[in-house]
């Protein structure tokens, strides 16, 4: 269990970590547009009007209230969330993942990718956040959950 101004400081910290370092990286990616073949993947620039997996294309501004919509929940609901490490930990993770992707739809009208594995969509920081965060809270709430098999008394 972390405290309650300790979690408070440390889920501040990590979302603006989280932030701070997909718009660093973006904005590097757009002032040196890179074009490197690496082994597994590729870093150049990629801009989506759209969502994960190419969906919803053209839909920045509905996309930029969802995300908006999504980060005022999470905040107004922060009361909420367990004060475990591994919840603030998590939950930051994808708040800042959504904020950074954000910040792109409504000051560049696109989110910049620029993470490119070549069988899979280019993603970003902010999208590697999210899904971290998801795949990491899905784990979580299944592995505290109490096994159906075992009757209560």
């Amino acid at each position: 269990m972390v405290g309650r101004q300790e979690s408070g400081l440390f889920f501040f910290l990590i979302t603006a970590a989280t932030v701070l370092v997909d718009q660093a990286a973006k904005l590097a990616i757009v002032y040196l547009n890179p074009v490197w073949n690496l082994l597994v993947f590729d870093i150049h620039l990629v801009t989506n009007t759209g969502a994960g997996f190419g969906l919803f294309q053209g839909k920045t501004i509905i996309l930029g209230f969802i995300s908006l919509a999504v980060a005022l929940g999470i905040i107004l609901y922060y009361h909420k969330i367990p004060k475990t490490y591994s919840a603030q930990l998590l939950t930051a993770l994808f708040l800042g993942g959504v904020i950074g992707n954000f910040i792109d739809r409504f000051a560049r009208g696109h989110v910049i990718d620029f993470i490119d594995f070549r069988f899979w969509p280019a993603f970003n920081v902010a999208d590697a956040a999210i899904s971290i965060a998801v795949i990491g809270l899905v784990w979580k709430m299944w592995k505290e959950r109490e096994p159906e098999h075992t009757a209560k008394r």
